[in-house]
């Protein structure tokens, strides 16, 4: 049996393959939400609206960077990261088509927006998402991020997290004060 492999690399926001994984993360995220609600999934023009209000250009250098994960050469995931201010960068975009989780792809996946961030100068890393998205609050548990109180005011925020980047494996130490705030 052949051995899969994943990569991870930067790749433009605006590319086919970053827009087309763009679309299948917002469509998702966005039915999950009108399913839980409302009771129905995300209309044509609703899906279209908000692809076109946040086409990603914000993850662009030097403030942002886009990145797509392939498995065995096929496209199968993406992570945006982005500068908040100087040493806060935000995690991003998060997402794996379904058929490629359980296959350890998440964790490089947001080993290489940390890499990312930090080549962006970022000293820690938030993240904001929602009470349904378990299987998301589960993965950042597992790698080393802390729910923290809010750090922003997005409608569709739930939960906060919080991550140092400045100790490679993201654990607090007292060697280092600042990862304990």
């Amino acid at each position: 049996m052949p051995v899969m492999t994943w990569t991870v690399a930067p790749e433009p926001f605006d590319t086919p393959v970053a827009a087309a994984l763009w679309r299948a993360y917002h469509t998702e995220v966005s039915d999950r939400w009108y399913l839980l609600h409302e009771g129905r999934r995300t209309e044509p023009g609703e899906l279209e609206r908000g692809l076109t209000a946040h086409p990603g250009a914000e993850l662009t250098p030097p403030d942002g960077q886009s990145l797509v994960a392939r498995y065995d050469g096929e496209p199968a995931g993406s992570a945006g990261v982005r500068l908040l201010d100087a040493t806060t960068g935000e995690l991003t975009r998060v997402f794996l088509y379904e058929a490629m989780r359980g296959k350890g792809g998440a964790e490089l996946l947001v080993a290489a927006a940390e890499d990312a961030a930090r080549t962006l100068g970022a000293r820690q890393l938030v993240l904001d998402t929602r009470a349904d998205l378990v299987e998301a609050r589960a993965l950042y548990t597992r790698l080393g991020y802390t729910e923290t109180g809010p750090h922003n005011d997005d409608m569709y925020a739930e939960h906060w997290f919080r991550k140092s980047l400045e100790n490679p494996a993201g654990l607090e130490s007292p060697e280092n004060p600042e990862s304990l705030n």
